[in-house]
């Protein structure tokens, strides 16, 4: 039986939603809102159509729905969340960053203890091609991760309904609304926790001659972070938002003691310059240390997938894996802990940049 999405946020991401579950079969969006009238109809048109709710209650209270999605402001998710939990028991995936201060953390303990239903958080570069392919190969190609580096060399940032993205009060600043995915990789890919966490950051080029309302944008454009892990491996994220002529968005490599391990992944496709034909695949580089014979294979996407979205096919694969969860249950790929730890790593590397100083973790600074 085709299950029923409701969406709340018909933005950028919401579309992208939206684009994906019209690829898949089984499922579809059958409502939507948003604050924003000419969004909220936009929504529903992409949708074919869809019920446009006057307000979260209203679209919660529809019958008909199986599970909901959250894709609008990050400082929105909290509530958004907790509105759901006081009216309906129900499957919900959360775009990240699931949170923004350090004061929800505990609004978030109390989702995961009472809300019987699972709640995914939608880290979706878990599900690109090549990283998947890279998670699954990457420890026997190093023979055990000793260094990982993460880059994402891309665009600034783009322009949101009301400007939200160009203020830390309402993204958590950029180490937690960008980078969260990457440090959810990186425990992912290391399969332990951060200790410690050093950080340059700053606005370097991108929004300072911006004015919203009298307001200068604070979002920083660019950084390091090292982080210390629990198993003894490092990691390092390197971002920089005016690398967009580069050919891959994002890098990833991993290095220990039989080898090296390279996922590259270029830009979204409607950024690449038309002049040069199709944007190159992504690719997988491996190079043992014995016998000394890189090896480069590409990944193959599907038109249609690159089509759908920015994220390289990635959004469709993991509504294939949320709507296995809402048929049969289970536990959600991207669990609340898993989103919470993400946003933590990020408010404790803008910390570190901040205030010039190692920060760390004391478990992850979690309540438990």
């Amino acid at each position: 039986m085709s299950k029923i999405y409701g969406l709340i946020g018909c933005g950028m991401m919401g579309a992208e939603h939206i684009r994906n579950l019209s690829l898949l079969e089984g499922a579809s969006v059958g409502c939507v809102y948003d604050p924003i009238a000419e969004q909220a109809h936009f929504g529903a048109s992409l949708a074919g159509d869809a019920y446009i709710a006057r307000s979260i209650e209203d679209l919660i209270a529809r019958p008909d729905l199986d599970a909901i999605i959250i894709a609008s402001p990050n400082n929105l998710h909290i509530d958004q969340l907790e509105t759901i939990a006081k009216h309906r028991t129900i499957p919900v995936l959360c775009e990240k960053p699931l949170f923004t201060e350090r004061s929800d953390i505990q609004r978030i303990r109390r989702l995961e203890a009472n809300y019987p239903a699972p709640i995914w958080v939608a880290m979706e570069y878990r599900y690109m091609p090549p990283i998947a392919a890279f998670l699954e190969q990457v420890d026997s190609a190093t023979g055990g991760i000793k260094m990982l580096t993460l880059q994402e060399h891309r665009f600034p940032f783009l322009d949101k309904i009301g400007h939200w993205n160009r203020f830390n009060r309402n993204t958590g600043g950029t180490f937690v609304e960008k980078c969260c995915h990457f440090f959810d990789l990186m425990r992912l890919i290391l399969k332990s926790e951060p200790v410690s966490v050093s950080a340059t950051a700053g606005q370097m080029a991108n929004h300072l001659d911006e004015n919203y309302g009298g307001q200068p944008p604070d979002i920083w454009d660019g950084g390091y972070a090292i982080f210390d892990f629990e198993n003894g491996a490092r990691a390092l994220l390197e971002l920089s938002m005016v690398a967009d002529g580069s050919t891959w968005n994002e890098k990833i490599h991993a290095i220990g003691p039989s080898g090296m391990m390279e996922c590259r992944v270029p830009g979204p496709q409607r950024f690449w310059p038309k002049g040069l034909g199709p944007s190159p695949q992504p690719q997988l580089e491996l190079s043992p240390r014995d016998p000394k014979r890189p090896e480069i294979y590409d990944i193959e996407l599907e038109d249609a997938l690159t089509e759908a979205g920015d994220h390289h096919g990635s959004t469709f694969f993991q509504h294939l894996k949320f709507l296995e969860m809402v048929h049969v249950g289970g536990r959600p790929d991207v669990t609340l802990d898993d989103g919470l730890r993400a946003v933590v790593m990020g408010l404790n590397t803008q910390i570190a940049a901040a205030e010039k100083r190692f920060v760390t973790f004391d478990s992850m600074r979690v309540p438990a």
